[in-house]
């Protein structure tokens, strides 16, 4: 594997670690704070929505750099 390739690959990796840790993040405030505030349940489910494409991009990025270094 090339030095290249590899710090794409890590590159990737933080991008996917820091979307996961920030989706859950927003998640777990907006949980906190919605009630707090007032806020009608259909923005609940819109930031679960949110919540659960940015984890899906993740999953996607995270599928891809496994299979790109298993390949190489």
């Amino acid at each position: 594997m090339s030095g290249d390739s590899n710090s794409q690959h890590e590159r990737k990796g933080r991008v996917a670690s820091l979307v996961i840790a920030a989706s859950i993040l927003v998640w777990i405030a907006a949980q906190w704070i919605g009630p707090a505030v007032g806020l009608p349940g259909r923005f609940a489910l819109l930031i679960d929505f949110a919540a659960i494409g940015a984890l899906l991009w993740a999953l996607v990025v995270t599928l891809q750099i496994w299979r790109a270094r298993r390949d190489s």
